[in-house]
């Protein structure tokens, strides 16, 4: 069983930055990949960005991309999301998902972090 732990939000300034991070328990066999979605009020939890367990491959969605990095420390099982230059528009609950092995992949999902940009 896995399970993911989000920690590293609260209240930032437009244009300044944050770091989540997303702390896995259970093996690193067990998961595919990692991934941060967001989820503002009142509407759907979209993909930000996802690390590859095995070979680190990242992607990201197009409205972060070039401001956001998602990295991963395997000595502490922990992915981060390093988030620069946030715009106001990105407030919302930011949550980790561990993407499971399997068929069907289970997904684990971390109870969320909430990220709010003053305006």
């Amino acid at each position: 069983q896995v399970q993911v732990v989000e920690s590293g939000g609260g209240l930032v300034q437009p244009g300044e930055s944050l770091r989540l991070s997303c702390k896995a328990s259970g093996s690193r066999f067990d998961t595919y990949a990692i991934g941060w979605y967001r989820q503002a009020p009142g509407k759907e939890r979209d993909l930000v960005a996802q690390i590859t367990t095995h070979l680190g491959e990242r992607k990201y969605s197009d409205a972060v991309k070039g401001r956001f990095t998602i990295s991963r420390d395997e000595g502490v099982n922990t992915v981060y999301l390093q988030m620069n230059n946030v715009k106001a528009e990105e407030r919302a609950v930011y949550y980790c998902k561990g993407e499971g092995v399997g068929v069907p992949p289970p997904d684990y999902w971390g109870q969320g972090t909430q990220v709010t940009v003053a305006s």
